[in-house]
């Protein structure tokens, strides 16, 4: 007598689409990555015919630490432990199919009130006129939570209707029941803000915890061909 077939399980579609998505991401982010320009004026932009993802975030919260984790390089983007360190919009090609934007750190209060006005104008015009900017990734130090200034670049985000997301970083500090009960406050504080994506992505450049999932969330946003 023939053997039944096996039952497919009921969520093999779904696991299946994930595994595609992430192995997506992974080719994306295996691919060159090049530096192209820094930018300190709104009038020195590159062209915005490739799709963009932006990453912002309070000062030293880990922007070029989360970069150079998603590329698998140790120096593409510069790090430091000294806040306020980037302050020019950095440009990096992902393969002529994504361009990553490293923007300036804010919230810094021992910046000069100058560079702090200055940097934010620059932000600020960036974000309301980049016909190209698919996504900003917010990124939110796990230790801290939301920050008042984090609230005032989600008001901006909200009312230029930029889509982000919010990325936890840092969060090999905290255990993991800590991690839980931040993503859930954080959860709970975006789910009513018009530009917010729901979903939390919980990172670690040190661990790679996250990387993988928010690879696959870029490479979703990527031009399906090279456009250089």
């Amino acid at each position: 007598m023939p053997r039944p077939a096996a039952r497919r399980p009921k969520d093999s579609t779904a696991a299946e689409g994930n595994d595609a998505a992430l192995e997506a991401g992974r080719l994306l982010f295996a691919g060159e990555c090049r530096f192209v320009i820094g930018v300190a004026r709104i009038d020195g932009l590159p062209s915005d015919a490739m799709p963009e993802v932006a990453f912002a975030g309070r000062s030293n919260v880990g922007k070029s630490s989360l970069v150079n984790a998603l590329t698998g390089r140790k120096t593409l983007a510069r790090t430091s432990n000294t806040p306020g360190r980037t302050q020019q919009l950095n440009f990096f090609d992902l393969g002529g199919r994504l361009m990553l934007v490293d923007l300036p750190g804010y919230g810094y209060a021992k910046a000069p009130k100058g560079d702090v006005d200055r940097w934010n104008r620059l932000i600020r015009m960036y974000l309301k006129g980049r016909v190209g900017l698919r996504r900003l990734c917010l990124l939110i130090d796990a230790r801290h939570g939301v920050k008042p200034s984090d609230r005032q670049v989600m008001d901006m985000l909200d009312e230029a209707a930029v889509a982000y997301q919010v990325v936890l970083t840092k969060t090999d500090k905290l255990k993991s029941g800590e991690r839980a009960e931040r993503c859930a406050a954080i959860a709970d504080e975006i789910r009513k803000r018009a530009a917010a994506n729901p979903e939390i992505i919980a990172s670690s450049a040190v661990r790679g915890d996250g990387i993988a999932e928010l690879r696959a969330v870029l490479a979703s946003l990527a031009s399906a061909e090279p456009l250089r």
